[in-house]
């Protein structure tokens, strides 16, 4: 039997070679795997068995014929259902796209194909991306691995979930806010927000398209190192991807730290938790102990963070979900005679609370009387806040933080409290509005043994930089 849930990029590589089992066979194993844990977390909203065994035979035939499938040939790998999957159901989690089929794929999911990567499932996540708990599906809520009565983080939960059950090796989520390192240090892996513009974006399904991020989670440093690296690149058909030059991140997982400089903020340990500041205490003494210097930072423009942010991101999402009318690719209301009326009803029906709270926040914002006041202001404030970075990175070559104020939460109970339920974010969005590269690696569990993961953010494009931090981290 294949030990499905304990295997790595490498581990597969090695399976493969060594031919302890077929692409094709770890391929079944997968989507038999992936069936029989999903009712436990509702973390896959589909399989997609045709395409992951055609994919899978297609390694299989290159291995015969000792040719070299790729970086990622052979590992099964889950797509967050916002990113488009040519000919498989995309509904990003709403009611609104229940029915949509793309007709193309995403530049992330063509490249990790390309790469011999396995799509074996669309995993379930927050409507539109649009939440910090992946309560907000239409589809039911994903359940945390670790601890089932728990969330798993949002918006990008069941990407999360599905690495930490085991289900799939790797997966792919989206960050605007947060919702990749949220989830993973819920469930306790490793998830990585890469410099904005680091991956295409097309194919995206857009939320915020200034914050938005195609990022990896991945059961350790090196693996999510490998598929930054196999997803990252210029890609024409998005004019926001940059042309600056992909390193070649595993070379620099060396474990050598010794003399890198680090930054602690005050403003993020003020709202931590007891356990969490704790472990992130521990970890700075850990990473004290591998020759790193570590010291207290401020950045002052932190605690305007929130705010900012949700009224850029609710902005930005208002134009963008202007599109879903009931006209071209979404369901239509059949309640009402008059194009209004079709609108009105259509747009009711498809969007859950959350999308609807976040786009009439969007649209009050951008509103005549109240652009200037509100939209114009937090664009001014986000570059206070990206100058709060730069000064930073002036003199360190990282910053260490808590990912969250606290551990995974029950299911349930912020939903009544939004403002309770963005907080949550709170360490999380500063790196986003600053389109700076983050990531999350675990740092330990509480007492009821939910894990919390150490942030590490780095300046723009120093991936690499982060990357290797990360590692000689993890090692220890």
């Amino acid at each position: 039997m294949i030990p499905v849930a304990q295997l790595t990029i490498s581990s597969v590589r090695e399976g493969l070679k060594n031919k302890e089992f077929t692409a094709v066979e770890l391929t079944r194993a997968a989507l038999d795997f992936a069936a029989a844990e999903n009712p436990k977390t509702n973390a896959y909203l589909l399989l997609c068995p045709e395409r992951a065994l055609a994919a899978a035979e297609n390694v299989d035939r290159q291995l015969a014929a000792g040719e070299d499938p790729g970086p990622l040939g052979g590992v099964p790998i889950g797509v967050k259902d916002v990113i488009l999957t040519k000919g498989v159901r995309t509904t990003c989690g709403s009611k609104m796209l229940e029915n949509y089929i793309p007709p193309y794929d995403a530049t992330a999911v063509e490249r990790i194909e390309a790469a011999g990567g396995i799509l074996i499932g669309k995993t379930n996540c927050d409507e539109f991306a649009m939440g910090s708990s992946n309560e907000n599906s239409a589809y039911g809520p994903v359940r945390n691995p670790v601890a089932p009565d728990r969330v798993p983080g949002g918006s990008s939960g069941g990407s999360a979930a599905v690495v930490a059950q085991g289900t799939a090796v790797v997966s792919l989520g989206s960050d605007t806010g947060g919702s990749v390192r949220q989830p993973a240090s819920f469930c306790g892996i490793v998830g990585v927000t890469p410099t904005y513009g680091r991956v295409s974006r097309y194919g995206l399904v857009a939320y915020a398209s200034s914050l938005d991020h195609v990022a990896p989670f991945a059961r350790n440093v090196r693996d999510a190192a490998t598929v930054l690296e196999v997803m990252a690149g210029r890609d024409p058909l998005d004019s926001t991807c940059a042309a600056a030059p992909v390193p070649n991140y595993a070379a620099h997982l060396t474990g050598e730290v010794r003399g890198m400089k680090l930054g602690i903020p005050v403003e993020y340990m003020k709202h931590a938790s007891g356990e969490t500041a704790a472990l992130i205490n521990r970890s700075v003494t850990e990473l004290e102990g591998l020759g790193c210097e570590v010291r207290e930072i401020s950045l002052p423009a932190t605690d305007y963070a929130i705010a900012t942010y949700y009224i850029i991101c609710c902005a930005e999402a208002s134009s963008n979900l202007a599109r879903y009318d009931g006209v071209r690719y979404t369901g239509r209301s059949a309640k009402s005679d008059t194009l209004s009326g079709m609108y009105q009803n259509t747009r009711g029906e498809g969007f859950g609370a959350e999308v609807k709270r976040r786009i009439m926040l969007g649209t009050y914002v951008l509103s005549h009387g109240y652009y200037d006041a509100y939209y114009v202001k937090a664009q001014k404030v986000r570059a206070l806040i990206s100058k709060d970075f730069t000064r930073a990175f002036e003199s360190l070559d990282a910053i260490i933080a808590p990912v969250s104020p606290f551990p995974a939460f029950r299911l349930g109970e912020k939903m009544s409290d939004p403002v309770e339920m963005y907080l949550s974010d709170i360490y999380t969005i500063t790196g986003s509005l600053a389109g700076i590269p983050c990531m999350s690696v675990p740092c330990g569990t509480t007492g009821e043994g939910l894990p919390v993961g150490l942030q590490i953010l780095c300046n723009h494009f120093d991936e690499q930089k982060m990357f290797r931090l990360a590692d000689a981290f993890e090692r220890r």
